[in-house]
């Protein structure tokens, strides 16, 4: 059961990990689930339409993909009770959703005759009891990323909490996760994010344009993908964008208003291409010089393990990144230049630019095909096998 839907404009670690557990398993790919708020605000999306006949409560819910092993499963609409506070009555409602999610889930059961079968929740801390319905072989959580939003935490730390604690196995995306999900359930393990190494090597090829969005913009360019949002560290970046008007500094991606300062929509050598297709990142990275990841170092950044950085390595780039999380220099080696000030940082991009070398640009592409989504999938197929092979023998 994902957090994520199956077919949204982002990359989405479930729903990479459960396709490469469909290489091997017949896997069925719970959707993000629709709330009645959701669909009336969603309704003229090309997403809503697509999963609207699966909405009914008499619907079977499934939707085919192009891997003969992977279904996704479109739930029925559920109440919308974010909105409640936290206590007995949000407690009740939340378990008449459950209940939907259960019941769709129970009759997929019966009609493949599915007795065998493991449950994963991959994020989707909001439904925390749908397991206890299903009884599953294994319950497993799969945490991908800390809890930082308000409309998460509102119940999701104590919804998230009751998970770890019953759960059979715990995954996590980043080693502080793990350290803070072991203390409540020892059957915690750490499993690092990846990339699709083989979408971002198409940076590489000669037929491979640069994107039509860079294609004013002035060299040479400093480039970052992803959400323009809170984890960003404004006031360094201001800093080095301040002390490199010489160059161009493009950020990729949807815009989160509530977190971007104001200097940084005014500043002459910031470029903006908004969001784009995941389709289209090979030909973002190809226009940029050197790619970027500057985040700022508080409370949550060690639990950050963002999927961009093997994106940019596999793409041959040179990286910066701020020191945000210390434990991803073990997977990188030595590949990524860190910093933590906007005074390195500036060096660094001077010590790049013009000076990077073929041999160093395949040095970063061999550290990205040792972390690509396939071997992240072997990993977790031979953890889950791991575990219930102890099963067996308990």
């Amino acid at each position: 059961m994902g957090t994520s839907k199956f077919d949204g404009p982002d990359q989405s670690a479930s729903y990479k990990i459960a396709r490469e557990l469909a290489k091997n398993n017949f896997v069925y790919y719970i959707d993000y689930p629709y709330t009645i708020k959701d669909f009336f605000k969603l309704r003229s999306s090309d997403q809503t339409k697509r999963r609207l006949p699966f909405f009914s409560p008499f619907a079977d819910g499934i939707i085919t993909t192009e891997e003969t092993d992977l279904k996704v499963v479109i739930l029925p609409l559920l109440l919308s009770i974010n909105f409640l506070p936290e206590g007995k009555l949000y407690r009740l409602l939340l378990k008449i959703n459950e209940g939907l999610i259960v019941k769709r889930l129970k009759r997929l059961l019966r009609r493949h005759d599915i007795l065998d079968y493991l449950y994963i929740n991959s994020f989707n801390f909001h439904y925390p009891g749908v397991a206890d319905k299903l009884k599953p072989r294994l319950e497993v959580y799969h945490c991908v990323d800390p809890m930082i939003m308000a409309y998460d935490k509102k119940h999701g730390i104590i919804s998230e909490a009751e998970l770890v604690k019953k759960s059979d196995l715990v995954i996590c995306t980043s080693r502080q996760l793990y350290k803070e999900k072991r203390i409540e359930n020892s059957n915690t393990y750490f499993i690092p994010n990846a990339a699709d190494v083989k979408h971002s090597q198409k940076a590489l090829l000669p037929v491979t344009k640069i994107h039509q969005s860079l294609a004013n913009v002035p060299r040479p360019i400093i480039g970052y993908t992803g959400t323009i949002e809170r984890r960003i560290d404004y006031e360094l970046l201001k800093k080095v964008v301040e002390n490199n008007k010489d160059k161009s500094f493009v950020f990729a991606g949807a815009l989160n208003m509530a977190y971007v300062p104001k200097w940084f929509m005014k500043a002459s050598n910031i470029f903006l291409t908004g969001r784009f297709a995941f389709e289209e990142m090979p030909e973002i990275i190809k226009g940029f010089d050197i790619a970027i990841i500057p985040f700022k170092k508080d409370a949550v950044s060690g639990t950050i393990f963002p999927l961009k950085l093997f994106e940019y390595l596999g793409s041959g780039k040179p990286v910066i990144a701020t020191n945000f999380n210390p434990d991803i220099s073990e997977f990188t080696e030595e590949t990524v230049k860190f910093c933590d000030s906007a005074e390195d940082f500036c060096r660094l991009i001077d010590s790049i630019l013009g000076k990077d070398t073929p041999e160093e640009m395949q040095k970063r592409i061999g550290v990205a095909e040792n972390n690509t989504w396939e071997k992240r999938g072997i990993e977790f197929s031979e953890l889950l096998s791991h575990v219930l092979q102890k099963q067996i023998f308990l």
